[in-house]
């Protein structure tokens, strides 16, 4: 089984991201009422309900795309470009030296 929580040197109980994804994912399906779900899980309603604004604050986030203009692509592409070209400097200097 998976394990979804530990216990800290206080005591207190630390969740995975997965586990408040989970729990969280449950309560926006409202198949369940907040009682039950804290049952179910063990965990108090209030919990809940901090990681349900928690995760609806941040999702916009998840969904916006950072827009790069187009000189910030070119600048990018070079960077990448030139890592490139200094990798085979590297493998061609090397293979130089082996044929000596």
């Amino acid at each position: 089984m998976f394990e979804f929580f530990k216990f800290t040197a206080m005591g207190r109980r630390k969740f995975t991201s997965e586990f408040k994804t989970k729990v969280v994912l449950e309560a926006l399906k409202e198949r369940s009422s907040l009682a039950e779900l804290s049952q179910k899980h063990d965990l108090h309603p209030q919990q809940i309900t901090k990681w349900k604004r928690d995760f609806l604050a941040g999702a916009s986030s998840v969904l916006s795309k950072p827009h790069l203009s187009v000189q910030d692509e070119a600048e990018a592409e070079k960077a990448r470009l030139l890592q490139i070209i200094g990798e085979q400097k590297v493998e061609l200097d090397f293979l130089k030296k082996k044929l000596r």
